[in-house]
């Protein structure tokens, strides 16, 4: 049985792996400010669609106009992450307005006395 968290399913030795190759590119990017993934991806020997993912899941960040990387909503770039900082905003408030407090209702009167009646039958 693997721990599953995110990502595609592998077991703890990967795991470790690919964690140390993380923290492996993590360095090298804060080392050589401005690099792109492909510069990375061959430093390090890492696949650059690995470092996509860790971008798209905001472990690594790049420095302003070395990483052509689009927000999935409405393309604007972005650093980190999949969406911008706009449009994030904008799904929050979004999901703010469909989730609304319940109202709480009045239970209705069965006559002018304004009680419940007992009711019986036969």
């Amino acid at each position: 049985m693997f721990n599953y968290i995110t990502g595609p399913i592998i077991c703890p030795a990967c795991r470790e792996k690919r964690e140390e190759k993380f923290q492996e590119v993590k360095k090298y990017i804060q080392d050589n400010k401005g690099v792109g993934v492909t510069d990375v991806a061959e430093a390090c020997d890492v696949d650059p669609g690995q470092i996509r993912q860790w971008i798209r899941e905001e472990r690594l960040e790049f420095a302003e106009g070395s990483l052509e990387l689009g927000c999935e909503q409405c393309g604007a770039p972005i650093t980190s992450g999949r969406f911008c900082a706009k449009c994030k905003a904008s799904m929050a408030n979004s999901l703010n307005n469909v989730y609304q407090q319940p109202t709480v209702s009045q239970p209705a009167k069965d006559d002018k006395t304004g009680g419940p009646k007992m009711r019986f039958l036969g």
